[in-house]
């Protein structure tokens, strides 16, 4: 076993980080650069293409690689490179490879980065189908989905699983009895430099902004939201403003809801994050359903942004410090915090310091990522008995070994024959 400042991390991605297009490709970034400063040795592997979005992992000091689904020359390459960690980026990644590892390197420390829960955004989505409303407490009927019980097997087959907020390391245990010792909370984590204190004031800025990549079901419901319901309110009340909606691969039917008349701008990719949201007053963020912890509100409180979002939106992002602006679930009363917002200096002065409060308390990457380094150390020391104290997961693990390298094997088998 190598020592911890001589250890060799592998990454399995779904895809390459793309950290100025979606909160995922954020968290990967900021984790792969956090093992670096380790001086452990980083692989990022991924079965995806890379885009011209994706970042130059050479430039951070990470390696990559590609591999392939269902092709044993996954084994060959594990087998090679001999990781003492193997972190997957979502919990299908465990399930497509989590096995393989295992058979190759079995002293190997696996970890899960869940990026959000995916059984608590789907299980959202469908109650908002049915109600189209904000979507926050569920029955546990609601939350015991297909998702959940692919979700929750493969955080119980890992050594560890990693949460972004405390609302779902609480919700894992609470409704789903994960034992305390498997799951590890780790917000984002941004430099003290990050924090831009000294960005533009009240009257230097105008228009309302929100930033989201389309390919995430909540924000395109979030931009169908505002153009319908929320932004004539709001326009009705400031003609002169304007709400501007950047995004990464902004299909067809969203640029077609770009109205200049009505100052509703779709404008595509945003080049520079923190220029558009610290040139915006107000971020606006109406979630209605989803999970995890939202990147454009951290952007917007890191560029002294004061926003307007859903209680979906504000969930585990605060802790019960005050908020970085206001909180609504009905288009109204949405639309009149925004409006109140935008007018008020004094209520948009506190709120901006309510903002740098919470990224500084929250979402310190040196205190965030000590915190998860010493937990990986800690469970990665005590691996053999760590392991004997989770029989469930070794009985989910004897199970599904079988039946997923039985179908993969078939996969190839049938690939090659093609």
């Amino acid at each position: 076993m190598s020592s911890e400042h001589n250890m060799s991390i592998l990454i399995v991605g779904s895809l390459w980080p793309e950290p100025v297009s979606s909160g995922a490709g954020l968290r990967m970034l900021e984790l792969s650069q956090l093992f670096v400063r380790q001086g452990w040795r980083v692989t990022y592997a991924s079965t995806a293409a890379e885009s011209e979005h994706s970042v130059d992992l050479k430039l951070i000091g990470v390696g990559a690689a590609e591999i392939m689904v269902n092709d044993s020359s996954f084994d060959a390459f594990i087998a090679a490179l001999q990781p003492d960690i193997v972190l997957f980026d979502r919990f299908t990644m465990e399930e497509q490879f989590g096995w393989r590892v295992e058979k190759v390197c079995p002293d190997a420390m696996r970890i899960v980065e869940t990026i959000d829960l995916h059984l608590l955004r789907d299980a959202r989505h469908n109650a908002f189908k049915q109600s189209h409303a904000v979507t926050c407490e569920l029955s546990k009927n609601e939350l015991s989905n297909e998702v959940a019980i692919r979700e929750v097997a493969s955080l119980l087959r890992s050594d560890l699983a990693i949460l972004v907020s405390s609302y779902e390391m609480d919700l894992l245990k609470e409704q789903f009895g994960i034992d305390p010792a498997l799951i590890h909370c780790c917000p984002f984590m941004f430099d003290e430099s990050d924090i831009c204190s000294e960005t533009p004031e009240f009257g230097q800025r105008s228009n309302f902004v929100t930033i989201g990549n389309f390919r995430h079901a909540p924000n395109w419901d979030a931009v169908l939201w505002l153009k319908q319901e929320i932004w004539p309110k709001i326009r009705a009340e400031l003609p002169e403003a304007a709400m501007l909606i950047y995004g990464a691969y902004i299909p067809p039917k969203a640029t077609a809801l770009d109205d200049k008349k009505s100052g509703f701008r779709v404008l595509g990719r945003a080049e520079d994050v923190s220029v558009v949201m610290s040139q915006a007053r107000v971020c606006l963020a109406p979630l209605r359903f989803g999970a995890g912890i939202k990147t454009k509100l951290a952007d917007a409180m890191m560029n002294g942004t004061p926003n307007v979002t859903t209680s979906v939106g504000a969930e585990g992002m605060h802790d019960g410090l005050p908020w970085s602006g206001l909180v609504a679930d009905s288009a109204e009363v949405f639309a009149g915090a925004a409006v109140s917002l935008y007018r008020d200096e004094s209520a948009w002065m506190a709120a901006r310091q309510h903002g740098f409060d919470i990224v500084q308390s929250l979402f310190s990457a040196e205190k965030n990522g000590a915190a998860l380094v010493a937990r990986i150390l800690e469970v990665r020391g005590n691996l053999k008995q760590h392991r004997l104290n989770n029989f469930t997961g070794a009985m989910l693990r004897h199970h599904h070994q079988r039946s997923t390298e039985f179908m993969s094997r078939w996969i190839e088998a049938k690939n090659r024959k093609l």
